[in-house]
Parts: C-alpha cells; sequence; structure tokens
C-alpha cells in the first residue's frame, strides 16, 4: 500500500462461492437445532435427551467446522502463512473437540437405555472417520506446524494431507446421512413413508448436507482459487530448506 499498489483482492467468484457454503452450513445447523427442538424434544445432557446431542454436535463439528478449516487456505489468501496454518488447525482441533462431546453423548445414551454400541453401519463408518480425522490432524500439526520435519518430508506428506482432508470432510458427510436415515427409521418407520413433516424436514437437512460438500469442494477444487504463495514465505521455504537439507539457495 506504500508504494501506491493497490490492495490485493480475491479471485472473481471466490466470495461468492464462500458465502453461499456460510450460509449453507449456518442453514445446516438451524435445520438440525429445529429438527431436535420441534420433534425429538430438544437437548440435555444427564437425561433422556441426551441422545440428541450427538446429531448436533456431528453436524457443528464434522460437517460446518471442519468445511470451514477446509477453506481457510482459500479465504485467508494474503495474511501470513503461519497465521493462516494456527486458524487451520485450530479449526480442525475445535471440530474434532465437539465431535468428542457428539461420540460420549450417544455412548452414555445407549448405556442408560441398554441399547448396544457399534453394530450399525452409520456407527462403523462415523468411528472411522473420527478416528482417521484424528490422525490427520495430529499428522497435520506434526508436518507443518511444529518444526522438526524436514522440507523434503513435508513435500512428499503434503498431497497425502490434502487427498485425506477432502476425502474425510465426504466421510463425515455420508455418515451423517447414514444417521439421519438410521434415526429416522428407529424413530418414525411407521410414518416415515407417508411424507411426515419430520421426515420431510429431516431429508431436507440430508439435502443441505450434500448441497454444503458440494460448495465447499468446488471451492477447494478450483485450481485458480488456490492460495499463492507470497514472496516473503518463497524465501522462507527456502531458507526452511537450506536449514533441514544442508542445499545452498542457488543449488
Amino acid at each position: 500500500a506504500m508504494d501506491g499498489a493497490p490492495p490485493p483482492t480475491s479471485p472473481t467468484g471466490l466470495s461468492a462461492y464462500v458465502a453461499v457454503s456460510q450460509l449453507l452450513g449456518l442453514t445446516l445447523l438451524a435445520t438440525t437445532g429445529a429438527w431436535l427442538g420441534r420433534y425429538r424434544g430438544g437437548v440435555a445432557w444427564h437425561s433422556p435427551l441426551q441422545f440428541n446431542a450427538h446429531p448436533l454436535c456431528m453436524v457443528l463439528g464434522m460437517v460446518f467446522l471442519q468445511g470451514d478449516a477446509l477453506l481457510v487456505y482459500r479465504v485467508f489468501r494474503h495474511e501470513a502463512k503461519r497465521s493462516t496454518k494456527t486458524l487451520h488447525a485450530l479449526l480442525h482441533g475445535l471440530a474434532l473437540v465437539i465431535a468428542l462431546v457428539g461420540i460420549i453423548a450417544v455412548f452414555e445414551s445407549h448405556r442408560s437405555k441398554g441399547i448396544p454400541d457399534m453394530y450399525s453401519l452409520h456407527s462403523w463408518c462415523g468411528m472411522a472417520t473420527f478416528v482417521l480425522y484424528l490422525l490427520q490432524w495430529l499428522l497435520g500439526c506434526g508436518f507443518f506446524l511444529f518444526p522438526g520435519a524436514s522440507f523434503s518430508l513435508r513435500g512428499q506428506y503434503k498431497p497425502q494431507h490434502i487427498f485425506f482432508g477432502i476425502t474425510l470432510f465426504i466421510l463425515s458427510i455420508t455418515s451423517c446421512l447414514l444417521g439421519i436415515t438410521e434415526m429416522l427409521l428407529f424413530k418414525i418407520s411407521d410414518s416415515y413413508s407417508h411424507f411426515v413433516p419430520e421426515g420431510i424436514l429431516a431429508n431436507t437437512l440430508g439435502v443441505l448436507l450434500v448441497a454444503f460438500g458440494l460448495v465447499v469442494g468446488y471451492v477447494l477444487t478450483r485450481e485458480e482459487w488456490k492460495r499463492p504463495p507470497l514472496a516473503e514465505e518463497l524465501a522462507l521455504s527456502m531458507d526452511f530448506k537450506t536449514l533441514t537439507e544442508g542445499e545452498s539457495p542457488g543449488g
């Protein structure tokens, strides 16, 4: 700005898609709350309503916050890389904590009601997704946030980190869709086929989950919307490579 250069701008269309994703995400949360509040009695911890914390936490943590964590590198395109990386890790960490609360809620609810655990396809997919998500977060912090990993190791792991990041987001949405279907079949199996309002609302939630995933996925896969490296980041990367591998910048 001091040399009169215009401030950097986002690529055409990126801001609109990010705004749509956030609108869909907030609508997701509102629809989940409306379903649980209107038809399932609301949410309370040490009560028969404890189970309802599970779908709310999973939609909030494993879908909305995870999606926003993935969008961090598209939204904060011109901020310091270290700050962006830290925000990315913090959002994923918060998503993990909220998801863990949701998992505890369902296990405690099952125990109090004498319901067996981990027998359904939803529970298998959901638990696998959570464990892999935790592993992905730990590896990401180890390779990219904390010092120690060499430049070559970071470079080798980065494609896997990106691939599994998107894959786990897809698996999270898939697990939520399985959970919605399972919950409807348990709660309203006799009336679900008659297009009752609860079934329509829950189906709408499923459609919103898919829409949110598609918009986030589109933003992530647009090559021209990827965060460009800043000049100082390129210099720091070269210095880091020199320090960790003993290569000269000129080499």
